[in-house]
């Protein structure tokens, strides 16, 4: 289990090791053409396929994309069907892609509420790129992040009954193990398209110490270069984790 940013300070590099993104404008992109919305969805795709390959050739080595949220069941119907559509879709045509790039894929989130054939073609995504190291992939769908951490609680609950009696013992640590991503470090750069500034429930428990990056580009638009120019702000950003900057500099010239 990755130790958390506020125990300890994680070791940090001029690449980011951890970029999480939400992938946001896909509707708006489209509008802005006179498409329908879904043209912007599947557009979207091509766009995913960038951000992986252009991480795995910097040297990222997680890549966590926000696709699906649980507060995305409000929207239309027929948009939904088309995102579920796609999924299935993109899972169908590019796991063997992903294999070919050593990438392992792993999908986070309540995915109960998915029909069958799309759950079954995760499994067998997940199982055949289990054994990949060079990029880690992670799908959110039906994901929230305070989903995950009640889900955390839940879990650690049920395998320490004792804790009920002594919540004095409860840590980050107990709680921790048990959220969707225990086993991955806490994500360096947080990139959202689109022109939002905000996190909107994705991994709210693992953002505490990460740097927010935000562009007005839409998704459809964000190509390795654009993802390159957050690498690089990222880049001059300084990571104190609580110290001063003196300490940090400090730290830095030894």
């Amino acid at each position: 289990m990755v130790t958390s940013s506020t125990i300890e300070i994680p070791t940090t590099t001029s690449v980011p090791q951890h970029v999480a993104i939400i992938m946001d404008g896909n509707g708006r992109w489209a509008s802005k053409r006179l498409l329908p919305r879904t043209a912007g969805h599947a557009r979207g795709v091509q766009s995913v396929r960038s951000a992986v390959e252009t991480c795995g050739t910097l040297g990222v080595r997680y890549l966590t994309l926000f696709a699906f949220s649980s507060e995305n069941w409000r929207r239309p119907a027929e948009e939904v069907s088309l995102l579920m559509r796609l999924f299935v879709q993109a899972l169908e045509r590019e796991v063997s892609r992903l294999q070919h790039q050593g990438v392992r894929l792993r999908v986070i989130g309540d995915l109960s509420a998915f029909e069958p054939k799309l759950q079954d073609l995760i499994a067998q995504a997940q199982a055949k790129t289990a054994h990949n190291d060079q990029l880690h992939l992670t799908i959110a769908a039906n994901y929230g992040g305070r989903w995950d951490m009640l889900q955390a609680m839940q879990k650690m609950m049920f395998a320490n009954p004792e804790l009920g009696k002594h919540p004095e013992r409860i840590d980050e640590h107990a709680l921790s193990e048990h959220l969707s991503m225990s086993w991955a470090p806490e994500p360096d750069l947080f990139i959202r398209t689109g022109g939002e500034q905000r996190v909107s429930n994705f991994l709210i428990w693992q953002l505490a110490y990460t740097e927010l990056f935000f562009t007005e580009c839409y998704w459809p638009d964000f190509n390795a270069e654009e993802l390159k120019k957050a690498f690089e702000w990222y880049r001059l950003r300084e990571r104190r984790f609580g110290r001063t900057s003196a300490q940090v500099n400090t730290l830095s010239t030894r």
